[in-house]
């Protein structure tokens, strides 16, 4: 007889072509330049990293680790003609700006003083978003990912990517992991350098899948050092968070007082955090949760955590895990709405796609229910965990926890 965990195994090997995606030229940060008469639009960024140099100017820097972080000034063009919510990567090299993203400058800065000026140079309202990437990503990847956000959401910031070590491979995740523990001092660190910047007045992290343990940790190691978050840290919003659920809880309250504005993006068939949750001994993540229900309803409204439920919003993502920057209405809403702390309650907001938001506990529709069929999720997590699950006790006295560390003896 099979043993359900070889089961298991076979359903997460036949999913991994899945992970993989189509894949897409690699070695695409070479500039190239704009023929005359091509109109496009423009987003410039800061990318501070803490990847090791490649040595090559078509890939800037590889998957593996650098003591020391580097900045670096980047511009990417976008053609006038595409699908929002996609990124039109080159089907060929080099990449041709009136179909393909591509990128038209790279200049290296060396010094914080270099770095306040560019942002000064670039400055929107004071507004600065940070954006920090997931699981599986190239450099590349990121800074295409993050014009792609920029542009489609019409928000008015200051776009910083931060970009930490991953190398890209199926097969890399405790890798990955540990480079997100590696990086996050030097995180704390740039948002402590963004927000001592008189020329910043507020700052929203928005990071996605295993970046949001990233952001969380930096943010904690902040709120443990200080006693609070930067108050300059206006809002937070983790999308398809990869985090277990009661480390959430507890990275959450070792922040201290006051916090940021937390939302978290979440939806019930995202295949990629069943596969982490798979990897991580069937422990359920964050990202996957129906905030609708006890007792995470009543556990957010306590702390309170905006969450909305993407779970019935179609994208062309079979994973079902980068919805919020791949639905035209879902990235709109975050740089329309939620980096300016404007709230989902009135009658304003309207997507279209039936997204559920739970917001003060109480369940709402922003929208109309398009009413079709959800996506099963992957077998795996349909299978009864063996290991137990944590409780709405448990993850109370997480949140109530204080936020000191207790001694293992007294």
């Amino acid at each position: 007889m099979k043993l359900p965990w070889l089961t298991h195994l076979a359903v997460l090997i036949g999913f991994l072509p899945a992970l993989a995606g189509c894949g897409h030229p690699s070695g695409v940060m070479q500039p190239v330049g704009l023929a005359a008469g091509t109109s496009t639009t423009q987003v410039d960024m800061l990318v501070a990293t803490t990847r090791q140099p490649s040595g090559d100017p078509a890939t800037l820097f590889n998957g593996e680790r650098s003591p020391k972080p580097f900045m670096t000034d980047v511009a990417v063009s976008i053609p006038l003609k595409r699908e929002a919510g996609t990124v039109q990567w080159p089907k060929q090299l080099p990449p041709n700006p009136a179909t393909d993203f591509a990128v038209t400058r790279v200049k290296q800065i060396d010094t914080i003083p270099e770095g306040r000026a560019w942002f000064r140079q670039h400055i929107e309202g004071g507004h600065a978003l940070v954006f920090i990437h997931g699981f599986n990503n190239t450099y590349e990847d990121s800074v295409f990912r993050l014009a792609q956000i920029v542009h489609d959401s019409g928000m008015q910031a200051t776009p910083i990517l931060f970009t930490w070590p991953s190398r890209a491979q199926l097969t890399g995740y405790e890798y990955d992991k540990e480079s997100t523990n590696y990086s996050r001092t030097a995180l704390e660190q740039s948002l402590r350098v963004l927000a001592a910047d008189p020329a910043v007045k507020d700052i929203t992290i928005l990071a996605h899948s295993m970046g949001t343990w990233l952001a969380m940790e930096s943010l904690r190691q902040m709120g443990i050092r200080d006693g609070h978050v930067n108050a300059k840290i206006h809002n937070v919003i983790l999308a398809s968070p990869d985090i277990d659920i009661q480390v959430f809880a507890k990275q959450y309250v070792e922040m201290g007082e006051p916090k940021p504005k937390f939302t978290i993006f979440v939806s019930q068939d995202d295949r990629a955090l069943a596969a982490s949750s798979f990897i991580t001994g069937n422990v359920s993540r964050l990202g996957a949760i129906d905030p609708s229900k006890e007792p995470y309803r009543s556990r957010l409204e306590k702390a309170g955590i905006t969450a909305i439920d993407l779970t019935k919003v179609k994208t062309e993502d079979s994973l079902h895990h980068g919805k919020f920057a791949e639905s035209p209405e879902i990235v709109q809403l975050i740089g329309q709405r939620l980096m300016t702390g404007q709230t989902l309650t009135d009658s304003n907001v309207s997507l279209g796609q039936g997204v559920a938001a739970v917001v003060g506990g109480t369940a709402r529709t922003v929208g109309t229910v398009a009413g079709a069929a959800v996506a099963a999720p992957l077998t795996i997590v349909e299978q009864p965990a063996r290991r137990q699950q944590p409780t709405g006790t448990e993850l109370e006295d997480s949140l109530n926890n204080n936020r000191q560390s207790k001694p293992l003896t007294q």
